[in-house]
């Protein structure tokens, strides 16, 4: 670990999901000090957002000293991404896939306009890591998560205000089966646990049945790929 990382602060993108709660722990392990950001955008899934108290407290508990890292959470209000939006995500409609081969959950803009603002408060706070949950290895094909536009927007948010951030994408190269066991890396099966029993990544927002990976409807594209995630990663245990 690098003097800069072990002493500086990093602002994590936290949903309340599985991604963004293992991306925590990869930042708790390596920065002096952890803050958080998360995004009301009028989803259908806005559950995710209250799971985040209890994954707070959750990992508190895993390790002494995350939970001196662990600083402040910021929840920031944007809700004309769902007025300016016709997804699977921010309206009640059948998920599908799209004439142009993306599924109908896909939000334009949307890690865009997400990093932008983790960029301004960073920028406020006075931080200049970023890290977020983008993955083009083992997703639903979204071209906002791919390293190509993560490393572009690195460039431009470091250009356009003058400040050279550095975004982090720790799960960018690894499949949902390697994420959980970059989670048992991290903080052993107490964070195993904790991500299956308090996190929530159903893009219908279901939390009434609890599956071997967690609460979700079971169907939906980010169940399947938890789900598809979970048996890869017992089978290579």
């Amino acid at each position: 670990m690098s003097d800069a990382f072990s002493s500086g602060t990093a602002l994590v993108l936290f949903s309340g999901g599985q991604d963004s709660t293992t991306c925590l722990a990869w930042a708790l392990s390596r920065f002096a000090r952890v803050e958080t950001v998360g995004f009301d955008y009028g989803q259908r899934h806005a559950i995710e957002l209250a799971c985040r108290d209890s994954l707070f407290a959750g990992v508190k508990t895993l390790r002494p000293d995350w939970a001196d890292k662990l600083s402040e959470s910021h929840t920031l209000s944007i809700p004309t991404l769902a007025a300016i939006s016709d997804t699977a995500l921010t309206r009640d409609v059948a998920i599908k896939m799209g004439a142009d081969g993306l599924p109908n959950t896909f939000v334009p803009g949307r890690n865009l306009i997400f990093l932008t603002f983790a960029a301004a408060l960073a920028y406020r706070r006075g931080i200049t890591h970023i890290v977020g949950g983008m993955c083009e290895t083992d997703y639903s094909g979204y071209p906002d998560c791919r390293d190509e536009t993560i490393r572009a927007m690195q460039a431009a948010l470091s250009l356009g205000m003058a400040r050279q951030f550095e975004l982090h994408t720790p799960l960018m190269w690894i499949d949902k089966a390697a994420t959980w066991k970059l989670a048992h890396d991290l903080g052993g099966d107490g964070l195993v646990d904790l991500i299956r029993e308090q996190s929530h990544t159903c893009y219908l927002g279901e939390r009434g049945a609890q599956h071997e990976w967690g609460y979700g409807c079971g169907e939906c594209p980010a169940c399947s790929l938890r789900a598809k995630g979970w048996r890869e990663y017992v089978a290579r245990a």
